[in-house]
């Protein structure tokens, strides 16, 4: 794989959904990150940190804010120099939070979630403050600014190895319209050639319609496997259309905030995920603090502060800091950051049984 990303397949072993994605019993230490306790969030982001985050506290995203402040809470302690700033709903609204920060003393920023956001926090800072957006935008990977987000790449990563490792070289890949799916085509293309993949012509649409006929054409027949990234409405009835074919379903992180255990047309499909093991014992976490579900978006924000927290400890919060060769671990499994301003991510592999799912194989970095 790229950038030394090893796969790593691993016995099946079948868990409901429950062992899945909650799993283990929540405790006061989380697998591979500091205790589960509060930690000090000023909304104002008053007094002077060594780290800032930038959360939507205000405006259209708020909810998504306080959901992101939860996961921040639960992790590092009091007293770490790390201050919350309220990112708002503009870029303008960000660009200010970052530059308040910065004078207070952040010499790193963690945020803020959205792309356009994130641009502008960049620029704003330069690049002697490194900024970790939770954006999964790769395209603003660069000058200062590093994506934290689970990004198409890093589930084709994940997927493509398998299939090339069970012998699937003959695959297709189905997207919607828009920038997640040609970011996604673009993700296997940039994988398929070193695995000895033969990658089909993608497919865009948006419904199911005629999809046989079009893997089809050429008088090829339909591929060994079809890769399925997008977890929108048009995913049943692709799955409802393949079934009973013989083609291998895969899919995308975007899979792990549905059920589909007990739908026919998704059995033994396979789909990456989040590392169970590292991911559950936060989601419980979560869930008994807020008594709300945690997903891969607040596991980031929690990650982020953690990041914040080791490298602090560290006195490391500088761009070298965050390019340590060893990179790092959190409840979304192993990543590293590189030097392009992206970051390498190990992911798990799950395979969709009846009620249940199987942890099949994983990316490491």
């Amino acid at each position: 794989m790229p950038n030394d990303l090893r796969f790593q397949p691993v016995p099946a072993a079948p868990v409901s959904r429950r062992g899945v994605l909650r799993g283990l019993a929540a405790t006061t230490v989380l697998t591979g990150c500091g205790a589960v306790d509060s930690l000090r969030a000023p909304a104002t982001g008053s007094g002077p940190g060594q780290a800032a985050l930038l959360l939507p506290l205000s405006g259209q995203s708020a909810a998504l804010g306080e959901r992101l402040q939860q996961a921040v809470r639960l992790g590092g302690g009091p007293g770490i120099g790390i201050d919350i700033f309220d990112s708002g709903s503009t870029p303008e609204a960000a660009a200010a939070a970052a530059q308040t920060a910065v004078a207070g003393g952040a010499r790193m920023i963690v945020g803020p979630v959205f792309g356009a956001q994130a641009g502008a926090v960049a620029r704003a800072v330069g690049a002697r403050v490194p900024v970790v957006t939770l954006s999964n935008d790769a395209s603003l990977a660069g000058r200062g600014l590093f994506v934290f987000g689970v990004t198409p790449a890093h589930s084709a990563q994940a997927v493509m190895a398998l299939a090339a490792q069970r012998n699937l070289r003959d695959i297709a890949i189905v997207v919607p319209p828009g920038p997640f799916g040609e970011q996604s085509v673009a993700a296997v293309r940039g994988v398929a050639p070193a695995l000895g993949i033969a990658l089909r012509a993608p497919l865009v649409r948006g419904d199911a319609g005629g999809l046989v006929d079009a893997l089809s054409a050429g008088g090829k027949g339909l591929p060994q496997a079809v890769y399925l990234p997008a977890a929108d409405a048009s995913l049943r009835p692709f799955a409802s259309a393949l079934q009973g074919r013989g083609v291998q379903l895969i899919g995308s992180t975007q899979w792990a905030a549905l059920d589909l255990e007990q739908d026919r047309a998704f059995r033994d499909a396979w789909f990456a995920a989040p590392d169970p093991l590292r991911f559950a014992p936060f989601r419980d976490a979560y869930e008994e603090a807020t008594g709300a579900p945690g997903g891969i978006v607040t596991g980031l924000a929690y990650d982020g502060t953690e990041l914040l927290r080791v490298l602090g400890q560290r006195g490391e919060q500088t761009r070298a800091g965050l390019l340590r060769e060893d990179g790092f671990s959190g409840v979304l499994g192993p990543y590293r950051f590189l030097k392009s301003g992206l970051c390498q991510r190990g992911l798990a592999v799950l395979k969709v049984g009846a009620g249940d799912f199987s942890l099949i194989g994983a990316t490491s970095v």
